[in-house]
């Protein structure tokens, strides 16, 4: 199963977490058919949502959009505490040729527009606080480097972030996927942030490290390299949906009765997909009748 860690470094100014995130992103791929390249895409973001959300406190909740104007439209993945992460892309099928270095064309296929967080406290157990929303221009549309942005800009935290999905051309189509996302805090040293960018910058692609069978923790040394670390949480991440038939019948039956009426007379049931995960439910005739 797909695993996270965080921990720090150098008395604490160093915040590190990294993830395996092969077999999430391998179910994204899945359920919502994915292009190739949205699938490096998507995957990137998921990875993305779950190391920024990887402190997250009981009940709370991260969401990361990215509205914009290429092939994609948009892309949004979601994470809770317990780090079970679900997303979508506006466009599953978009595709472009490859990127003058023969790989995926991601930046092309996402293009201009805003790179959104909205986190969310105590969202499960109904308490409705204002979320707090951040935001800033997408500036890259590589993923990595967008979510290094908006820690800088809009949280005021320094990062380094490095993402990877890669593929090959039969099922399952993801080998390998995973990231490493480092925050500088106050008081860290110049010196040790000179020997992390050196370091990550002579590392190898962390896919090639991932698809030979690095661990979380083995993502954490290779970019810190001889900077001593201490891991505070290891815990299993997964691609999970909170959609259920129960929801699906909720929300139908809040249509009113005269749209469930129409359904029951020209469709003799319903369906309904969930944006989010792809699964269909369906209700047969019994079901819309319970309704009235």
């Amino acid at each position: 199963m797909d695993k996270l860690v965080h921990g720090t470094a150098a008395d604490g100014t160093v915040r590190i977490m990294a993830a395996i995130s092969t077999d999430i992103v391998k179910e994204a791929v899945r359920r919502h058919e994915t292009s190739p390249t949205v699938s490096a895409a998507l995957g990137r973001v998921l990875t993305g949502t779950l190391l920024l959300g990887s402190s997250l406190k009981d009940f709370d909740r991260l969401t990361v959009k990215i509205e914009s104007d290429g092939a994609v439209k948009g892309i949004v993945a979601e994470v809770n505490a317990e780090g079970s992460v679900r997303g979508y892309v506006k466009n599953p099928h978009a595709e472009l040729p490859p990127n003058d270095d023969g790989k995926f064309d991601v930046k092309g296929i996402i293009g201009e527009g805003m790179f959104y967080v909205i986190r969310e406290s105590g969202y499960e157990i109904g308490l409705h606080r204002e979320p707090y929303v951040g935001s800033v221009p997408i500036i890259s549309g590589e993923i990595a480097e967008d979510f290094a942005y908006y820690l800088a800009k809009s949280e005021q935290i320094p990062s380094a972030v490095l993402l990877g999905v890669l593929l090959q051309n039969q099922e399952p189509f993801v080998t390998a996927s995973g990231g490493v996302m480092i925050q500088m805090m106050p008081g860290a040293n110049e010196h040790i942030i000179t020997i992390i960018e050196d370091t990550i910058r002579r590392a190898p692609h962390i896919t090639s490290v991932i698809n030979n069978g690095a661990t979380p923790k083995e993502l954490v040394k290779l970019a810190l390299g001889e900077i001593d670390f201490e891991i505070l949480e290891e815990k299993e991440i997964e691609f999970a949906c909170n959609c259920s038939f129960e929801r699906a019948v909720s929300l139908i039956g809040a249509l009113g009765r005269q749209e469930v009426e129409a359904m029951l007379e020209e469709d003799k049931g319903a369906k309904m997909t969930c944006g989010f995960c792809n699964e269909l439910y369906t209700l047969d005739e019994n079901d819309l009748r319970k309704m009235l």
